[in-house]
């Protein structure tokens, strides 16, 4: 049991400093429970990670959209637009609209 007590103080020994406790206490506080402790910092970075890859994605919406704009700028671009998305047609045409089998609504169980 002595033995052990003399164990003890010798690795209690650098604790008696002030100095040490005091640097103990500053990096304890500084990583868990100040403003800017590691914690904080490490949700905000993982925050900007996603905002970083939210900002690659709408860019290449962005140049999506640029090269669609692009492509309507001409007569031709803005009737193929008009004939894809609108069904629409010259007076002198006639449009068949050929739908799959998995695409028609069915009503079951009537």
């Amino acid at each position: 049991m002595l033995k052990n007590k003399k164990e003890m103080l010798k690795l209690l020994k650098p604790f008696k400093n002030i100095y040490v406790i005091i640097l103990i206490a500053f990096i304890v506080w500084m990583t868990l429970f100040d403003a800017n402790s590691w914690l904080i910092h490490a949700d905000l970075n993982e925050d900007i990670n996603d905002l970083n890859s939210k900002i690659e994605f709408y860019q290449s919406e962005i140049s999506k959209d640029q090269n669609e704009i692009n492509s309507l700028n001409s007569v031709n671009g803005i009737e193929k637009y008009a004939r894809e998305h609108y069904n629409m047609k010259k007076d002198n045409e006639v449009i068949y609209i050929i739908e799959d089998q998995d695409s028609l609504k069915t009503k079951t169980n009537e």
